[in-house]
């Protein structure tokens, strides 16, 4: 198996994002979750993706994983490997994006970095080094408050300078505005001047295209599913990759069985999701302090789906408000609630599968992160976009046979997305 373009995905909503946007532009792209045990046969590809769950954890763990993945796919014939991060840039001032970027770098063999989560087709744009979610700042947005890492600093430079060891410049809109060659020579000027990471303006596609020619030139580059489309749009342009169709259709073959819906996001587009959904099929709310207190919600949930899911579709979400968020966290602490919930969402996940559920659908990052572990899925198949940065997946590898899953960042997604994801997984 030989690739041209490697990806470390930070989480697994954030890898079928990337995946999805490789697809589309021409990329016949696998997402792997962790590095594929050896007996797994990938099918021949152009891009692999592999879904790490690093984005919250300690940063020399996030930095041991990355590198063992980065040694994989180098060893498959990458030349370049694009850390996939949130575009919105979740992290703290401890990490982890600033330490895996570095990391990576020093195993390439040094130079600087550019870094960019600019997706402007999700509304995620940066000018002069500040990132702006729909026209705002995102220090302003409503995407500010992430449960696990809240972003309080729109300023990017600043952001990723308190979590690296070297210094951080910025390629500002007029060098990306003027081509690919400005942009190399900004990069050149500022290692030059010590700089060992660059973030990148960027407002629109045109402006991630010239930022994905140059970033291809270099072994390592760091960004959200916007740079993977400048990646793929430049190998597409050097005649180097093949078209996805086969390889999408093959994925969402038919596979029956049942459908269900697990939420542990607490984003609004989650929360309002989760109303509409509620005029059509069956929404269970679990009591997410009840989780924490060890009742038995669990159980409750799994007997509640039983006795409707072979009706039709079922939702069990442990989605709360942004108060009651706030008020479980202080109670039990931001890292106890938060792994009970994936805990409790995971479980009820893999019971509702092993009773016939083929067809799932799953919101929230670091609840798609434990869902998928739990269910101990290899790999996928990038299937069709149901909203932008979620495609349908179709399992690889996996002990349950055949399934159809759509993993969603808790932020994706129109308000009746669930019966959407849906009506694309037969």
């Amino acid at each position: 198996m030989s690739i041209i373009l490697g990806s470390i995905a930070d989480d697994y909503t954030g890898a079928s994002d990337l995946a999805n946007t490789l697809t589309k532009n021409g990329l016949r792209t696998v997402q792997t979750v962790g590095i594929p045990h050896p007996s797994l046969a990938l099918p021949e590809v152009d891009a692999v993706v592999v879904s790490l769950k690093i984005r919250s954890v300690a940063a020399d763990e996030a930095v041991a994983a990355a590198s063992k993945a980065d040694r994989w796919l180098r060893d498959r014939g990458a030349t370049h490997v694009l850390y996939k991060i949130c575009s919105t840039f979740d992290s703290t001032d401890q990490g982890n994006v600033g330490p895996v970027t570095e990391a990576l770098a020093r195993a390439a063999g040094g130079g600087i970095v550019l870094v960019t989560p600019a997706f402007p087709e999700t509304g995620r744009t940066v000018y002069l080094g500040h990132l702006f979610v729909n026209g705002q700042p995102l220090n302003e947005s409503p995407l500010k408050d992430h449960p696990l890492n809240p972003m309080h600093d729109a300023n990017l430079v600043r952001v990723l300078a308190r979590q690296s060891e070297g210094r951080v410049g910025l390629v500002d809109l007029s060098s990306v505005t003027a081509g690919p060659a400005a942009v190399k020579a900004r990069l050149d000027a500022l290692r030059t001047e010590g700089m060992t990471a660059a973030i990148a303006d960027a407002t629109s596609e045109r402006d991630l295209e010239t930022l994905g020619e140059v970033a291809l030139q270099t072994p390592v580059s760091t960004g959200a599913s916007g740079l993977g489309f400048g990646l793929a749009r430049a190998i597409t342009r050097s005649g180097r990759g093949s078209s996805a169709g086969t390889a999408t259709s093959d994925a969402v073959r038919p596979v029956g069985g049942l459908s269900a819906i697990v939420a542990g996001s607490c984003s609004a587009a989650t929360l309002r999701q989760l109303e509409v959904a509620e005029r059509a099929m069956p929404v269970l709310r679990l009591d997410t302090e009840g989780l924490l207190t060890g009742s038995d919600e669990i159980s409750a949930a799994i007997a509640w789906a039983g006795e409707r899911i072979s009706a039709g579709p079922v939702v069990i979400a442990a989605s709360a408000s942004p108060d009651v968020v706030s008020r479980l966290q202080s109670q039990y602490g931001r890292e106890a609630s938060g792994h009970a919930i994936e805990a409790a969402t995971a479980t009820i996940a893999s019971e509702l599968v092993a009773r016939g559920v083929k067809r799932l659908v799953v919101a929230g990052g670091e609840t798609s992160g434990a869902t998928v572990d739990r269910l101990a899925i290899p790999a996928f198949l990038i299937g069709p976009e149901i909203a932008p940065g979620v495609p349908v997946l179709r399992t690889v590898g996996n002990t349950q046979g055949d399934m159809l899953l759509a993993l969603k960042s808790g932020n994706f997604g129109g308000e009746d997305f669930f019966a959407a994801a849906l009506s694309m997984m037969r």
